[in-house]
């Protein structure tokens, strides 16, 4: 009786030190950390989680996509980590086939489509501030031109210039948005050329689905406005920045690590928006009119409160081809699979 009441007890202290086994959660990022963009907005995320009490977090910065990421990704999941966050699209293949080999690891990649037992995938509605961002600069523009620093034409970019460019013209019907890609994610000299040639072209306003802030700097010296993205970059152009699209990813790793220490986690695709506060528009720069927040903050409630959608018809693609009828909305899947540009948007999808 005596030996079972010791096993008894050993079994007890086992059971509580792994109830109180301290998470490890890793953060895979494309681009440098820097104090701007994309990779920063999930730093800020990850800081969120690594202060939950029993979880410890760790982060690798600037992997390229590619064979680059699946060491990254396997290095982590050999040395036992919990949860792995890939955050660029790119990494989807390479957590994929990592994810078969760990299955008691649970990988969560951004922005992509797969899915396994333990590989769950998520992004947040940032059309949603796309379109709201879009409304100040189209009320903004003198010259009815706006640029756009677009990185890679997959859907995620598709998606947020046909956003941008249908808020743009709620408020200014006649606005154009020329796109050039620079098929790079981080490249802040090639992403402020890029800019340069749409201000050359006459735009009066960049916006950018970029990390750098490049874009914002070369509108700053050109003397005209701009739109950052991922995070607020109005210290890099304080004279020329109106807002940005920013993520706000705490609230959504919160969510998923908590899950994980519940042991409910499942594999799912999550496309949380304005709504549970994951995307939104940072400080308003001190040149936008009182008329034209109003105006941003009027559309925001409503987006919130679903009677605001931001793909209903009547909606054309550039040839004029009625790509969504007056009165309806896309759907979740067509919007994650947009590969086409609406009218009013200037360049190609290739």
């Amino acid at each position: 009786m005596k030996m079972f009441a010791l096993f008894l007890a050993a079994m007890a202290v086992t059971t509580a030190h792994a109830a109180d086994k301290e998470l490890n959660v890793g953060f895979i990022y494309v681009s440098p950390i820097g104090d701007a963009g994309y990779s920063y907005a999930h730093e800020q995320g990850r800081l969120v989680v690594d202060a939950m009490d029993g979880v410890k977090t760790s982060y690798v910065e600037a992997v390229k996509e590619g064979p680059d990421s699946e060491r990254v990704i396997l290095n982590m999941a050999r040395k036992g980590y919990d949860v792995i966050f890939g955050t660029s699209f790119g990494y989807m293949d390479p957590m994929l086939k990592v994810s078969k080999q760990f299955p008691k690891t649970v990988f969560m990649h951004c922005s992509g489509f797969k899915q396994s037992d333990n590989m769950g995938n998520y992004f947040g509605r940032m059309y949603q501030a796309r379109y709201l961002a879009g409304m100040v600069a189209g009320s903004m523009s003198k010259s009815k031109i706006l640029g756009y620093v677009a990185a890679f034409p997959i859907p995620e970019v598709i998606r947020g210039i046909n956003a941008f460019t249908l808020g743009a013209q709620e408020v200014n019907p006649d606005v154009s948005v020329r796109v050039v890609w620079t098929k790079t994610w981080y490249d802040p000299a090639t992403e402020k050329e890029a800019a340069k040639s749409l201000l050359d072209a006459g735009a009066d306003v960049i916006a950018q689905h970029q990390d750098s802030p490049g874009p914002q700097e070369a509108a700053e010296e050109k003397g005209v406005y701009s739109i950052g993205y991922n995070s607020d970059m109005s210290t890099f152009a304080p004279k020329a920045h109106l807002t940005s699209a920013v993520w706000n990813w705490g609230p959504y790793y919160t969510k998923v690590v908590n899950a994980v220490k519940n042991g409910t986690w499942k594999a799912e695709s999550a496309w949380p928006g304005m709504d549970e506060d994951i995307v939104g528009l940072s400080p308003f720069g001190p040149m936008v009119p009182e008329d034209v927040k109003q105006k941003v903050a009027a559309k925001k409630a409503e987006i919130i409160a679903g009677t605001e959608k931001v793909f209903t018809g009547p909606i054309k693609d550039q040839a004029g081809t009625v790509k969504l009828a007056e009165g309806v909305t896309a759907t979740d899947e067509e919007m994650l699979g947009m590969t086409w540009f609406i009218q009013g948007v200037v360049g190609t999808t290739k």
